[in-house]
């Protein structure tokens, strides 16, 4: 007796569905690549890391949400560059950075997902410490940037879809967190 049966579908994540989903409005193909932490390069596809290569606390629901707050941050013109037009290890950009976390913490504050959308690797720490609202002038020079990206995040042509993003995610997590471990990203301290 043969029994082997035809797999026809396959298991998706709901949130990478949504985050996919969203930067392809956002004109994003997303590509997994082991090879890379995120790399954009200018001309149509995001390069983010599979799960081997990035932190145990990261998603790639996170990984999208940050990149497409350095976009905002940065303003249309950087589509057309690679990473934004940003050198990461250009320490003279790191303000680019910093606007991004503010903003980036401003979106999720919203939806209370602040800490679910935390930042990752050394810039956690800036993360962290920013005030309950990451936009409020605290004479970061960072703020400015933050405050156009946050401008075009909430105004711009992509303003309902990563709304809708945001609550979706928001509401994945009410509807998870009962069933998790503490040590789970989805749980709340």
């Amino acid at each position: 007796m043969n029994l082997q049966r035809t797999i026809s579908t396959v298991y998706q994540d709901p949130l990478e569905l949504v985050w996919v989903s969203t930067a392809r409005c956002f004109g994003i193909e997303v590509v997994r690549d082991p090879n890379v932490f995120a790399s954009w390069d200018g001309v149509g596809t995001l390069r983010i890391g599979d799960p081997s290569s990035l932190d145990a606390d990261d998603s790639l629901a996170q990984m999208i949400l940050h990149e497409l707050c350095h976009a905002l941050v940065e303003g249309p013109e950087s589509f057309r560059l690679p990473d934004w037009g940003l050198e990461i290890t250009n320490q003279t950009q790191r303000v680019h950075e910093h606007a991004c976390l503010r903003l980036q913490a401003a979106l999720a504050t919203r939806h209370d997902l602040r800490e679910f959308f935390a930042a990752t690797t050394n810039s956690r720490t800036y993360y962290d410490n920013l005030p309950d609202d990451p936009l409020r002038d605290d004479e970061d020079p960072a703020v400015p940037m933050a405050l156009a990206g946050w401008q075009r995040a909430t105004e711009g042509p992509w303003a309902s879809e990563l709304e809708r993003a945001l609550r979706v995610t928001a509401a994945i997590a009410d509807l998870i967190r009962p069933h998790v471990a503490k040590e789970s990203i989805w749980s709340r301290d």
